[in-house]
């Protein structure tokens, strides 16, 4: 469908094919919606929007929900999961369109689960794949610049998430829950939407903590502890602790659920083969959060791994997030990621001119980027770590002319380590 829509693209004057997309999408989501019966109308379900934290959040309040004993669904960038079925999710796209996501919640019910964690993304907004998908309750985790090109200006951005909000203002649910971080400078945006009950929560809610090899934190009066890395996750774990108090799971089953969580792949995901240094995986694809990754990890030699979110878009990125590995990085290796369109040694240099002051090496081929950075590492021995950010779980690379070449940081990052450390 991609393929012919895009020589479609090419055919149609732009105006006219910019102005058809959002009557396409939309009739697209109003005939799966009918097609399975409205199905959001039968099950509780959670929506989780934001820039960063969206998939984890979903997967911590997933895991709280199951300590809790609900059959459970959900969707994210990582993964679908019905009741005990899992399957990763290699659509390139963290929330499917044309009738995924009606089916989805369709076959939900039919698995006999009573509750569905979804993450919706300014994307699924924008092409209306958020629409019929009638929301019980809302989490809002933070709003960063991204998909500036996609959406035309940030105001654009932050208003396809706005958008979200209003599928709590449904007639077949009562009681919805509107749960939204109070730190973030958006938020009282998001708070004059309509819902039952607003709630917000704010890193002070989690004091006293620990972040020195995982998480110790309090949320009223229980302390929890986490293997999940960064205060980024502290405010994951809070979003998802904050709706599940609300919605009367107890404190004890809330730290259970927590706690059952040992890792969320693709996000601070550790490569262990036995080695005296770290290797990590993570999806970091935006200044703000590639900096708290390298700042989960405060007392190490930091030898990075990035490329940059995509060819062909967010460019304005390249050089910010090349500055950011400049100030926390001791070693700094650029390669390609997902091209697309656009030549990968154009998007490297541009990242590269901006770094003046720090070792930087350009090695298109990733895997060898990888061997390279962890080689680096050995050799400084147990106070590094390598940092391999932007991909996390993506299922492939993409090229130009639509190839994907399957791909995982992951599986690749395990064997370069059994290569390096059997030298």
């Amino acid at each position: 469908m991609q393929k012919i829509l895009n020589k479609i693209k090419k055919i149609i004057p732009k105006k006219l094919f910019a102005a058809g997309q959002p009557i396409y999408h939309y009739l697209l989501t109003l005939a799966g919606a009918i097609i399975y019966k409205f199905p959001s109308k039968k099950l509780y379900v959670i929506g989780i929007t934001g820039t960063k934290g969206k998939s984890t959040t979903v997967e911590i309040m997933n895991s709280i929900l199951e300590a809790e004993g609900y059959k459970t669904s959900l969707s994210n960038t990582i993964r679908f999961k019905i009741d005990e079925d899992s399957m990763p999710n290699k659509y390139k796209m963290s929330m499917p369109g044309r009738f995924f996501m009606q089916k989805f919640l369709s076959d939900s019910i039919k698995a006999g689960c009573t509750h569905s964690v979804i993450e919706i993304t300014s994307e699924g907004s924008k092409q209306f794949r958020h629409k019929f998908i009638d929301l019980d309750s809302f989490i809002f985790t933070n709003l960063s610049p991204e998909h500036i090109e996609s959406h035309g200006s940030y105001e654009k951005y932050r208003q396809a998430k706005l958008n979200i909000a209003e599928n709590l203002n449904n007639k077949s649910k009562k009681d919805t829950i509107m749960v939204v971080n109070g730190d973030d400078i958006e938020s009282e945006l998001f708070l004059e939407k309509s819902a039952d009950k607003k709630i917000s929560y704010s890193l002070s809610d989690a004091k006293p903590m620990n972040l020195d090899g995982g998480i110790e934190m309090r949320f009223e009066k229980t302390t929890f502890y986490s293997k999940l890395e960064g205060e980024f996750n502290v405010y994951n774990i809070l979003a998802a602790a904050t709706l599940a108090n609300e919605l009367g799971i107890s404190h004890e089953v809330i730290k259970k659920g927590v706690e059952n969580l040992s890792e969320v792949k693709g996000r601070v995901q550790k490569v262990n083969l036995g080695q005296n240094f770290e290797v990590v995986v993570d999806y970091a694809h935006t200044p703000d959060s590639l900096e708290k990754l390298y700042q989960a990890f405060p007392n190490k030699k930091k030898v990075c791994v990035l490329g940059n979110t995509g060819g062909g878009r967010d460019t304005w990125k390249r050089p910010v997030m090349a500055q950011v590995a400049e100030k926390y990085c001791d070693e700094i290796i650029l390669t390609n990621e997902d091209p697309y369109d656009e030549n990968p040694q154009k998007i490297i240099d541009e990242m590269k001119n901006a770094i003046k002051n720090k070792p930087v090496q350009d090695i298109i081929d990733r895997r060898m980027a990888i061997n390279m950075a962890i080689k680096k590492a050995k050799e400084i021995g147990d106070n590094s770590v390598v940092l391999i950010s932007g991909k996390g779980t993506d299922p492939y690379i993409m090229e130009e002319n639509d190839k994907k070449t399957p791909w995982s940081d992951f599986e690749v990052a395990k064997e370069e380590l059994q290569k390096v450390l059997s030298l």
